[in-house]
């Protein structure tokens, strides 16, 4: 088992997974990739578990992507894409299966595969030093863990595509104008800021917040019609549930409601 992720949850069921290798910018080699996949595994048989936040030890990179003096460089191009993780970089990247928000604590760097882990996430809070890029043109390879596919499904066209030709970085408050990026804060308010959205999440049923989740992540390929009448089965389990029933109530009640998550 690699010692270079770090998992917690706290009292709220608010996990973090914070990458630890510092001295490499929290580039990932193959120990790291097997154990964040054990991680996620687990995040997602654990229905106390609410939101998750994924980020990096220190103040200068959140994830460099692959570690380019690691076991991940040993592959061609072509052996790595067809040996690719279906979950994506990282095991995050093209996870569908992950139904509770994923908030990307962007403290640094994100470059290559961490820049495609912030793609994996569903909101993003990013100290204003932080740069974010797809540099892998730039030495011969690709962003094939959806760097290239989600990025161009996430800004306009022209943007993307100007951050993908040319591999170049760009800066959090140039991906927040751009819409990837949901708030730029200074590395001081990093935390709080985080914490503001979470609170904001747990304020909403879990049930409610899984069937959203799970209906973004899984009806894309649909049409709005098509996606309104899916079965998928996180849907169908918030439409009956006890906390439903307390909703309706603490809203009549002029109270917080308490949710059970059932």
């Amino acid at each position: 088992m690699s010692d270079n992720v770090t998992f917690t949850v706290d009292e709220r069921g608010v996990a973090t997974v914070m990458i630890d290798r510092p001295r490499v910018l929290n580039a990932v080699d193959r120990a790291t990739h097997e154990r964040l996949n054990e991680i996620w595994l687990e995040i997602e048989s654990d229905r106390s578990i609410r939101a998750v936040v994924v980020t990096g030890a220190g103040e200068k990179a959140f994830c460099t992507g692959a570690d380019m003096g690691a076991d991940t460089t040993e592959k061609t191009g072509l052996e790595y894409w067809a040996d690719g993780d279906s979950n994506g970089f990282g095991g995050l990247s093209l996870r569908s299966t992950l139904d509770i928000p994923v908030i990307a604590r962007v403290n640094g760097y994100a470059l290559g595969g961490g820049m495609e882990m912030v793609l994996g996430a569903d909101i993003v809070i990013a100290a204003e030093h932080a740069q974010l890029g797809l540099p892998e043109p730039r030495v011969a390879r690709l962003p094939m863990d959806g760097g290239i596919t989600l990025l161009v499904r996430r800004v306009p066209h022209t943007q993307a595509m100007g951050l993908l030709l040319t591999g170049r970085r760009a800066t959090a408050s140039e991906l927040h104008r751009m819409g990837l990026v949901n708030e730029v804060v200074a590395m001081e308010d990093l935390d709080a800021a985080v914490d503001r959205w979470i609170e904001q999440i747990l304020a909403c049923a879990p049930t409610s917040v899984r069937a959203i989740k799970q209906t973004v992540s899984r009806t894309a390929h649909l049409t709005a019609a098509e996606a309104r009448v899916a079965r998928l089965p996180a849907l169908m389990a918030a439409l009956d549930t006890e906390d439903e029933a307390e909703g309706v109530r603490a809203f009549q009640e002029k109270r917080a409601p308490r949710w059970v998550g059932r």
